[in-house]
């Protein structure tokens, strides 16, 4: 797939690393059959852009992108970004989500995933008092205007290594 420059405007960058990952994660079997696409991945893993298109592979019965195609194309990104953001010293989980379908998807949607410092600031702070937490991050698929299609909520949850070892390791 020939990559776009950014679909959103951002002053991240990706580097040689992170297009790798970029190309192997679009050629990953799970991912590319949801008819979802990274188009941008920033080298320090905070901004994602994705899109998803109305192809034959996602057209549901009444001519319209499928919902498992909406949801499958946006799963994944915020647990592995926080997963690679926080290190080994974490443990990261998606825990629950929800799905608002807005409007029938008949067009490319793009969806960006921005973790900022503000949200990695509230998750170092509340693992570090509480050992662990958990958090709602939403993203949505939108049109080249704007319009919203889809919105999901992820819930993920975040603890300290150590603690979640040790909580699980009781039988």
């Amino acid at each position: 797939m020939k990559r776009k420059s950014p679909l959103f405007i951002t002053d991240r960058k990706e580097n040689f690393s992170s297009t790798i990952y970029r190309i192997g994660f679009n050629f990953f079997p799970a991912y590319r059959r949801t008819g979802g696409r990274i188009y941008f991945f920033s080298a320090d893993w905070r901004d994602v852009h994705i899109s998803l298109g109305l192809t034959w592979k996602t057209k549901n019965y009444v001519g319209s992108v499928f919902g498992g195609s909406i949801y499958g194309a946006l799963d994944p990104i915020y647990m592995i970004q926080l997963i690679n953001i926080l290190g080994k010293d974490y443990v990261v989980w998606d825990k629950a989500a929800s799905i608002r379908f807005l409007k029938p998807i008949k067009k490319n949607v793009f969806a960006r995933f921005l973790i900022t410092d503000e949200i990695l600031s509230e998750i170092i702070a509340k693992v570090e008092s509480d050992k662990k937490c958990s958090i709602d991050l939403v993203t949505d698929f939108q049109d080249e205007n704007g319009i919203k299609y889809a919105e999901v909520t992820k819930t993920l949850y975040i603890a300290d290594k150590e603690y979640y070892k040790k909580r699980n390791s009781k039988g």
